[in-house]
């Protein structure tokens, strides 16, 4: 899996909106997010048609797959951020040029919906994509500190680093207030402990799950796997859809699950109910309430990378990122 370049202060990022709108981000909330980027050293740009807003908040396929083949195509561009997540980056599949994004690697990051359009471009054109935050992330101010620490780390750094808990989390409305919010303190957890190495994909796991049968499915063979849901989840489908993707995965090295929101009632003794039915994850490394998915802080993950696991200490290392 080959890298794309990191970036440095003064590089370009474009802003694209592979699903739902910049439209729905207030104004406020756009520019906050900018300073913040360009207070990091980056140029914030925006792709053409990141403001339409059509009857399910996004735009036309057309227009998507333009803005992404820009980005893509455009030499001063280095990265590539998305808006937000939503529920339709899949629409985009079978028209991206796929020899146009392979010709020119670079950062594509994202996270929830985006799943699907990282996870495709990483398996048909061979390069490293991110799970990580969106354009509209960087609005956050609580926590800011942790996401944007492992977001410089993974994506412009090249040294081999641990990603490390959170001292605290929430899943609370934090673009509605952000002075008053409800903090629980974070703690990583082992469900079954063991060591292992490898390539890491995966990201929403209903996104994810979506790719099952096309062509855009990476190859889950011994690879590690990381996986998360948002709010419209509950325990019942949260273990149809793990079911579903184990029954792809061959060799799996080990599980890594993301904190869930409070109101899917996805509790730990859920969590140990769901993981309990299935013999293979007794014998790999499985650690849950990691630091990404729809709950805040969230670290960078490399889709396609290299990872170590290691429940001694409850290490996650980056390797090849």
């Amino acid at each position: 899996m080959n890298m794309p370049a990191k970036l440095k202060q003064g590089d370009e990022i474009r802003v694209i909106a592979p699903s739902r709108s910049l439209k729905i981000l207030s104004d406020e909330g756009i520019q906050l997010a900018k300073s913040r980027l360009e207070d990091l050293g980056f140029k914030v740009t925006f792709g053409k048609y990141v403001g339409v807003c059509d009857l399910q908040s996004s735009s036309s396929i057309e227009q998507r797959v333009e803005d992404l083949h820009e980005a893509f195509a455009d030499k001063n561009v280095k990265g590539i951020l998305t808006v937000i997540g939503g529920f339709n980056s899949n629409e985009l599949l079978p028209y991206i040029d796929y020899e146009l994004v392979r010709a020119n690697p670079k950062i594509l990051c994202g996270f929830s919906d985006i799943t699907a359009l990282t996870t495709a471009i990483t398996a048909k054109c061979d390069f490293i994509t991110y799970s990580g935050p969106h354009f509209s992330s960087f609005q956050m101010t609580g926590m800011q500190d942790y996401q944007t620490t492992h977001f410089k780390k993974c994506l412009m750094n090249e040294e081999a680093y641990e990603v490390v808990p959170s001292s605290k989390w929430s899943d609370d409305l934090w673009f509605l207030d952000q002075d008053n919010r409800l903090y629980e303190e974070s703690k990583w957890k082992v469900y079954s402990e063991g060591e292992a190495t490898g390539e890491l994909f995966g990201g929403n796991l209903c996104t994810l799950n979506l790719l099952q049968g096309t062509e855009y499915m990476p190859e889950l063979n011994n690879c590690i796997l990381f996986v998360e849901d948002d709010e419209l989840i509950t325990p019942e489908l949260f273990a149809r859809d793990l079911t579903s993707l184990l029954q792809v995965t061959k060799g799996l090295r080990g599980l890594l699950i993301g904190r869930f929101q409070r109101v899917s009632k996805v509790t730990e003794e859920q969590i140990h109910f769901i993981l309990d039915k299935h013999p293979q994850l007794k014998d790999i490394p499985v650690f849950y309430d990691i630091d990404f998915g729809h709950t805040q802080p969230i670290a960078t993950l490399p889709i396609g990378g290299t990872v170590r696991i290691d429940s001694n200490g409850m290490k996650f290392e980056m390797i090849k990122f």
